[in-house]
């Protein structure tokens, strides 16, 4: 049943206006790492501020936070980094709720997968094509029209809501480190990432490792004077296989419904730099699925241990033996404390606001920045409009009723979760 004040701000939402918000903004190339990742920074600072929130937009710190013990990685090069975190200006004696989302999207990758250019956004029927549609421009917009629709009612609340918009969260959650270690916080936090009409509150952790295999280089002519890099690294991916099956016995309950819950991927092989010559050198670099809460440093040691035995076993590595190194993104899993009333509020926000049913809990596979606010403190848990299944692909889009059904969810967790006077 809603309230009166509830009413007034779910009528508010001006769904005209979420549909040109999402295109304004997959018309932004904000590829981590590039110029445009900072230029979004800004235009959503200003958008914030019409909204009447107080706004704190900073240039971080690159290089002290890089050498920070405790950060979590990153892999795209960047010469800048902007945080945005803007506050509610009402507010007094009730909690903070965050609203979290990322700007920064992945490359589109090969351009003649996509029907048109991956920033310009298509149109058809209710659906919008575009590179960061669903990850997660459309989450952003979600926010945004919540915020502004609670306003337009003219709400006011008896705590506040903060919105923290970062960059660097495709590879390894740099904007959320700096925005945390900036002493931004709150009670608890929703992040508007594409959920596909479920609750997400727990996330398996992923760390990029790299393996570098010696070979002996030789003129390919005579190929026995030498030992390939590519034949060597073989028994150490099939030892890699067989860890992934390992890993993946019993997964918690969360993640039953995955195939492979906790993924071992090898995403790239370099070897060789001469048609004519036995490579000396192989690098595979891949990412590594971390267990529900299994600490980062053990599932590490679980690679080494593997990759050391299949060494010994071979004739050239046992005594050449491959290193390995954990460059790029270094997510740890994270999940929403049992029994905490957010994932409850968020389910009956979206049924109350909709009229469908409660959506589901389940968990993800992938890493996510719930995890560096569960490791603040913050209980935090994901939803969000889109589907994860086409993201990072040239297929991405999300429908706009979508985006506005979640708006409408947020809007009422907003109010039942910080109060209003």
């Amino acid at each position: 049943m809603l309230d009166a004040q509830e009413a007034a701000a779910l009528a508010a939402i001006d769904e005209a206006d979420v549909g040109r918000t999402l295109l304004e903004l997959i018309g932004i190339p904000s590829v981590g790492g590039s110029p445009a990742e900072s230029e979004i920074q800004h235009h959503l600072a200003g958008r914030l501020e019409r909204l009447g929130l107080e706004v704190d937009l900073w240039s971080m710190d690159l290089a002290a936070l890089l050498a920070h013990p405790e950060f979590p990685g990153t892999e795209a090069p960047r010469d800048e980094a902007w945080g945005l975190v803007g506050h509610t200006a009402d507010g007094g004696d009730g909690p903070t709720l965050i609203l979290q989302g990322h700007v920064d999207v992945v490359p589109p990758g090969d351009l003649a997968a996509w029907d048109g250019d991956p920033f310009v956004p298509r149109v058809t029927g209710d659906l919008v094509h575009g590179r960061g549609a669903c990850d997660m421009k459309a989450g952003l917009v979600a926010q945004l029209a919540a915020l502004a629709a609670i306003r337009a009612a003219g709400v006011r609340l008896r705590g506040r809501v903060a919105v923290h918009f970062v960059v660097g969260e495709e590879d390894g959650g740099l904007g959320t480190f700096g925005t945390l270690r900036r002493g931004h916080g709150g009670d608890a936090c929703l992040i508007a990432e594409p959920t596909a009409g479920t609750v997400i509150t727990a996330n398996a952790g992923a760390l990029t490792f790299r393996i570098s295999v010696p070979g002996r280089a030789a003129h390919a002519s005579s190929r026995e004077r030498g030992v390939s890099a590519i034949d060597a690294y073989l028994p150490l991916h099939r030892a890699l296989a067989r860890l992934e099956g390992e890993r993946n016995r019993a997964p918690d309950p969360l993640l039953a419904e995955y195939p492979i819950p906790y993924s071992l991927s090898v995403g790239t092989l370099r070897s060789g730099d001469w048609a004519s010559s036995v490579p000396d050198l192989l690098v595979a670099e891949g990412r590594l699925g971390v267990r529900l809460g299994e600490d980062p440093a053990e599932a590490r040691a679980e690679l080494e241990r593997w990759v050391a035995e299949a060494c010994a076993a071979d004739p050239w590595l046992r005594e050449h033996p491959a290193t390995v190194t954990w460059p790029g993104g270094q997510f740890a899993s994270g999940r929403l404390p049992a029994g905490h009333p957010l994932r409850d509020t968020v389910a009956g926000a979206y049924a109350d606001a909709t009229g469908a049913p409660r959506p589901r809990e389940r968990g993800a596979t992938y890493g996510s920045d719930l995890r560096l606010y569960a490791a603040a403190g913050i209980p935090a848990l994901q939803f969000g409009p889109g589907d994860i299944a086409v993201a990072h692909s040239a297929r991405e889009h999300v429908s706009v009723r979508e985006v506005v059904d979640v708006a409408r969810a947020v809007v009422l967790t907003v109010l039942r979760t910080v109060g209003t006077k």
